[in-house]
């Protein structure tokens, strides 16, 4: 008797929440309107990003914060570090999170 071969699932990603915009190599501005966007719909926006667009990531906050929001709308930052690939090394994480409404100009 064979048994009959298992069912492998693809795995998943796990799903983004929509408040969140996670910062990559797309120019700036892409980015900065993404989080206009969410800020506009749910009034807060947290800014992901790990590696070499951590810093992308602290200029897309600084746009917001000084040209679009009120001066105090950075609610809170978090830093860490990950482990990941194979021989392992750290990569940094930044999350920034934004709060308030666009002003009106």
């Amino acid at each position: 008797m064979t048994e009959a071969p298992k069912e492998v699932k693809p795995q998943e990603r796990p799903s983004i929440p929509k408040n969140v915009v996670l910062v990559g190599k797309k120019p700036l501005m892409s980015y900065v309107m993404a989080a206009l966007m969410q800020l506009t719909d749910s009034g807060t926006v947290t800014i992901k990003a790990r590696g070499r667009a951590v810093s992308r990531a602290v200029d897309v906050a600084q746009i917001l914060a000084n040209r679009f929001l009120s001066s105090d709308s950075v609610k809170s930052v978090k830093i860490d570090t990950e482990i990941i690939g194979d021989p392992p090394r750290n990569v940094s994480i930044i999350e920034i999170t934004v709060t308030g409404k666009p002003l009106k100009k």
